[in-house]
């Protein structure tokens, strides 16, 4: 591991050199790339330095220990700083052996979203709405922007399918853990016995592509153009302004009718194309990935979830990690730190289990 991080060490310190030349500078694209390593790199140096430090810290006290004599207090005070020096070591080696693991190449990038409302009716489309709602509380509070590309939404205030997407730094990274079927039960508005209900969504989080990841032939497509309808202002629905583009070798389709301009709801679905054909082929790439995502995902049906939302007890059950949490209402309200983070920290593990 040493070995390692003194590379990384190295390498971040030829990168200081480099973002502080003139010369670089004047070449802007390339500083910029230059100076993203280079802070890539920034939070793995800063601990390596501090493990070093640490390390001189036990030395030196090993060495006081050696050199006092008859001094039994002074003895104690050395052995109880070497006690804490020890356990601050193994703290920053675990630290140190996970920022070492491979990172996932997408973690930096923005993310489309798609909450399609699965068993339940009228019950699982009010369900996808609070969903939608909850994602876009949790990007408010991480500083992050987001914005509707397609949406279907019903006359109670659900949606029976919303795609939307997310634009912040690290979004991928946190927000990749929530694809699957989330389930919910509660008592309906419209049930007038009290009996509990069961519902459920699906939620799909695809790492945003550009445009350099893979080309797409415009051959390939057929774009259709068409009045909007069902929602938005007037001068939506009364404009040919809809966009259904259809990437004719996969079959896959995108349609985006929620902007006034044609242009605007033909690049945002084009976004969608380019993050749902880029998933397609990593998928054929790894068959395992494809067979882990079609187990996230499923097909909308409630015996086929990875979290259960529960109204009455006000509890929230990740299944993939036993995590329970009586924290719903501020759940919804955005707070998804308190499930994202058990859920990293579990990934984590299983990684460096993997490696050791």
């Amino acid at each position: 591991m040493i070995e390692k991080l003194e590379a990384v060490e190295k390498k971040y310190n030829e990168l200081t050199e480099k973002i502080a030349n003139p010369e670089i500078i004047a070449r802007q694209e390339e500083w910029i790339k230059l100076t993203k390593e280079h802070s890539s790199l920034e939070e793995v140096v800063t601990s390596f330095r501090q493990y070093k430090k640490t390390l001189e810290q036990i030395d030196e006290n090993f060495q006081l220990l050696k050199e006092i004599s008859d001094d039994s207090e002074m003895e104690e005070l050395i052995k109880s700083e070497l006690g804490d020096l020890e356990e601050k070591k193994s703290e920053i080696e675990g630290q140190l052996k996970i920022l070492l693991l491979p990172k996932d190449p997408n973690d930096d990038r923005n993310v489309i979203m798609e909450i399609r409302a699965g068993t339940g009716g009228d019950e699982a489309a009010l369900f996808a709405g609070d969903l939608f709602r909850m994602y876009n509380r949790y990007a408010e509070k991480q500083g992050w922007k987001a914005e509707i590309i397609d949406s279907n939404p019903t006359e109670l205030g659900g949606f029976k399918e919303v795609v939307f997407e997310i634009n912040g730094n690290g979004a991928y990274s946190r927000l990749k853990y929530e694809s699957g079927v989330h389930r919910v039960q509660r008592v309906p508005s419209t049930e007038a016995g009290g009996r509990i209900h069961t519902s459920a969504a699906t939620v799909a989080v695809l790492p945003e592509a550009k445009e350099v990841d893979l080309e797409i032939n415009p051959n390939d497509l057929r774009i259709d153009i068409y009045r909007a309808s069902g929602h938005g202002g007037q001068g939506v629905n009364t404009t040919d302004s809809a966009v259904r583009i259809t990437h004719i070798p996969t079959g896959l389709v995108v349609t985006c009718q929620d902007e006034r301009s044609q242009l605007k709801n033909k690049d945002k679905a084009m976004k969608v194309l380019r993050a749902r054909l880029m998933e397609k082929f990593q998928e054929e790439q790894d068959r395992e990935i494809a067979k882990n995502r079609r187990s996230q995902v499923g097909s909308g049906d409630r015996s086929e979830r990875i979290r259960t939302y529960n109204f009455p007890q006000g509890r929230i059950t990740d299944h993939r990690i036993g995590l329970t949490i009586h924290q719903l209402a501020n759940t919804l309200q955005g707070e998804l730190d308190e499930i994202i983070d058990p859920l990293i920290a579990e990934d984590q593990a299983k990684k460096l289990a993997q490696v050791e």
